[in-house]
């Protein structure tokens, strides 16, 4: 349960990692066979227009943290919310149940990029991202080590055995009193 001792009913789950782990896949997944919320934050981001322009150089939108928070507030306060993102530092540590850092095998990440046509600095910053755990170390910085879980996710296998076992964790959790 979280820190904060919440009185949520359902937990609140943040899935993260590097881009091309996995994290929408499984987090689809995972709110289909738990009946949770899916929010893709970058999908959010753009939906919302919660950022302040676009990065040329990485070609992305440059989001705007606390218009990003503040948009997610309330939910997250309620509870029953998967939230799928690259990046977890900057979210309220009071809003996760549990964090889960997706990782993949780099070779596995690199052909997984480049079919989605990422090239230069935006494929090398995030497959240096991958070697180096950036997220995994993000993460456990972020939030209480206890919360944070470090899952394979280099194929269907990894992620079909990824969404049962949160979803286990899911059912297990301790509705607040």
């Amino acid at each position: 349960m979280a820190a904060d001792g919440n009185k949520r009913k359902r937990p609140n789950i943040l899935v993260t990692g590097t881009p091309g782990t996995g994290k929408t896949t499984t987090s689809t997944a995972l709110a289909e066979a738990t009946g949770l919320r899916h929010t893709n934050i970058g999908d959010l981001v753009r939906e919302k227009n919660l950022h302040d322009g676009w990065d040329d150089d990485l070609q992305c939108h440059v989001i705007n943290e606390d218009l990003v928070c503040d948009e997610l507030e309330d939910a997250m306060e309620e509870g029953g919310n998967i939230v799928d993102y690259h990046g977890c530092d900057f979210f309220p540590e009071r809003w996760f149940d549990v964090v889960v850092v997706l990782q993949t095998d780099n070779t596995v990440l690199y052909d997984r990029l480049s079919k989605r046509g990422y090239e230069g600095a935006k494929l090398s910053n995030n497959i240096e991202c991958e070697i180096f755990q950036v997220l995994l170390e993000e993460a456990k910085e972020s939030y209480p080590e206890d919360i944070v879980i470090s899952l394979k996710s280099d194929n269907i296998e990894d992620i079909t055995r990824n969404v049962s076992t949160i979803t286990d964790w899911i059912r297990s959790w301790p509705q607040a009193t």
